[in-house]
C-alpha cells in the first residue's frame, strides 16, 4: 500500500480533478453508442488516450478467429463493426505487476424517450446522481480508469509496470470485444474492470447464451381459424416449455457452489417478439429473442444442445409443431460463466485499496448476469477483478450512477494501480 503522505496526495488528485472526470463521463454519455454505432465514441476514447501519451493500438473484430473459438459469440448482422481501442502506459523501469483496465462503451437500447424522466442520452445531474442511458453501465467507470491513472500523474508519479487501458465493444451482445483482445495477444498480471457492482468485488458470474426461435403457422382467414395453425400461440407454448427449462436448472443451484443461496440464478427472458401479417390472418411466423443464463463450469455448446433437445421433444408432444418443428438459431452470447476465487494477491491489495478509500471491508457477491472478466479469467487466467460504483436502474428507464461513489471507487483504483503495478516517481 502506498505510505500515508503519498495515499493521501493520490486522493487529493482524484479530489481536484474529479469536476474534469464528471464532465468527461457525460461527453462519454452523450454519445448514443447503442450496437454497432460506437464509431464515434471510440474515436473519442482514441484521442483521449493518445493526448494523455499513451501508446496507441486499434483493431478491428476477426469474425475467423472469434467463431474458430470456443468463447466466441456468434454472429449477425447487427453485430457491431467498431473497433477495439487500446491505450498503453510503457514504464520507464519495471518493478511491478503488469494490469488491463477494461471497459466498454457500448450501451443497450433506451426505449421510448417518453418513458425518461429526461432525454436518456442528455445527461442529468440530481443531487448524489448522474443521470442517462449508459451512465451507469459503464461510462462512469470508463472515465474512472482513466482518470485515476490521470491521478497517479497528477500525485507526481507513474505505475512501474505495463498498464492498458481497453475499450471494447460488443459487451452488451456477444463478448467478442474482450475476447478479440485475448485473441490479439493481449495480457497481463491481472485485469480490473469497473463495472457497477456496488462498490463490492464479483466473486461468482453466470454464462450467457442468445437465441432465436422461429415458428412456421398455417395462415386462414380468422373465420376459418380451426383450419389453420396460429404461428404465435405455437410460440408461446415452446415459451411455457422452455419456462420447464428454467426451472430444472435453478433447481440445481444446490450443485453450484456461489449460486446456492439465490433464488432465481438462472433468469431466462423473452426479449423480441415479432410475428404475423396482418391482423385479419391467422399468422404464418413468429420469432423469438431469448436469453438464458448458465452456471459456471456448464460449457455454452452442452447448454445449447440442452436447449434443442428441449424444443424438439416438446414439439413432438404437440399436435401442430410434431409436423412443423421449430428452428433454433443461437445469435449472439455463447459465453460461459466464471469463478474468481478468493485469495489472490491482486485480490487482497484492492481490499486494502478499498478500504483505505471508503473506510469499509471490501465485500464480494455473486451475480448473475453477464461481465466481460469471463474472457480473462477462463482464458487469459488471469486474476480478473469486476468492482465498481453504486447505480440503480442499470438497462432500466432514469439509470443512473452515485456521483460520490464513482469518486470513491476511483480513489480505490488509482491506489490499486499503486500498489499492483508499483510506482516510479515522476
Amino acid at each position: 500500500m502506498p505510505d500515508q503522505t503519498q495515499t493521501e496526495a493520490i486522493r487529493r488528485a482524484v479530489q481536484d480533478r474529479f469536476a474534469e472526470q464528471l464532465d468527461f463521463t457525460q461527453a462519454l454519455m452523450r454519445f448514443a453508442s447503442t450496437r454497432g454505432k460506437e464509431h464515434e465514441v471510440q474515436q473519442f476514447v482514441h484521442d483521449a488516450l493518445e493526448q494523455r501519451g499513451y501508446e496507441m493500438t486499434r483493431f478491428e473484430m476477426d469474425r475467423a478467429q472469434i467463431e474458430a473459438h470456443e468463447g466466441g459469440g456468434k454472429f449477425s448482422e447487427e453485430h457491431s463493426d467498431a473497433p477495439i481501442v487500446i491505450g498503453t502506459h510503457v514504464p520507464t523501469r519495471v518493478s511491478g505487476n503488469s494490469l488491463i483496465l477494461q471497459s466498454h462503451t457500448d450501451v443497450v437500447p433506451a426505449g421510448p424517450a417518453d418513458m425518461w424522466t429526461s432525454p436518456p442520452f442528455e445527461p442529468r445531474i440530481d443531487g448524489d446522481w448522474l443521470a442517462g442511458r449508459g451512465g451507469a453501465d459503464m461510462k462512469a467507470g470508463h472515465a474512472a480508469m482513466i482518470f485515476a491513472m490521470d491521478a497517479l500523474k497528477a500525485a507526481g508519479v507513474s505505475p512501474a509496470a505495463r498498464v492498458e487501458i481497453q475499450s471494447v465493444v460488443e459487451e452488451e451482445s456477444t463478448g467478442n470485444g474482450a475476447l478479440m483482445t485475448f485473441l490479439k495477444g493481449h495480457t497481463a498480471d491481472a485485469v480490473l474492470i469497473p463495472e457497477p457492482e456496488e462498490e463490492m468485488l464479483v466473486r461468482a458470474n453466470v454464462g450467457t447464451l442468445w437465441f432465436e426461435i422461429e415458428v412456421r403457422g398455417k395462415p386462414v382467414h380468422v373465420r376459418e381459424m380451426g383450419a389453420g395453425a396460429n404461428a404465435i400461440d405455437a410460440a408461446h407454448r415452446v415459451v411455457g416449455a422452455l419456462r420447464g427449462l428454467e426451472e430444472r436448472w435453478n433447481a440445481q443451484r444446490h450443485d453450484h457452489r456461489h449460486f446456492e443461496d439465490l433464488d432465481h440464478p438462472i433468469n431466462l427472458n423473452i426479449g423480441k417478439i415479432e410475428g404475423g401479417d396482418w391482423g385479419s390472418s391467422v399468422p404464418a411466423w413468429c420469432r423469438i429473442q431469448c436469453r438464458i443464463a448458465l452456471y459456471p463450469g456448464i460449457r455454452a455448446a452442452d447448454a445449447a444442445r440442452e436447449i434443442e433437445a428441449c424444443i424438439a421433444q416438446f414439439a413432438e408432444q404437440d399436435g401442430y409443431l410434431r409436423s412443423a418443428p421449430p428452428v433454433v438459431r443461437f445469435n449472439g452470447f455463447f459465453a460461459e460463466g466464471y469463478v474468481q476465487e478468493p485469495g489472490s494477491e491482486a485480490e487482497a491489495i484492492l481490499e486494502r485499496a478499498h478500504r483505505a478509500a471508503t473506510g469499509q471491508p471490501l465485500q464480494s457477491f455473486t451475480t448473475p448476469g453477464y461481465l466481460d472478466c469471463r474472457v480473462y479469467r477462463l482464458y487469459n487466467d488471469i486474476p480478473s477483478l469486476c468492482y465498481g460504483p453504486i447505480s440503480e436502474n442499470i438497462h432500466g428507464f432514469d439509470e443512473r450512477v452515485s456521483i460520490a461513489s464513482v469518486q470513491r471507487i476511483t480513489v480505490a483504483m488509482a491506489l490499486f494501480i499503486a500498489e499492483w503495478c508499483g510506482v516510479n516517481k515522476i
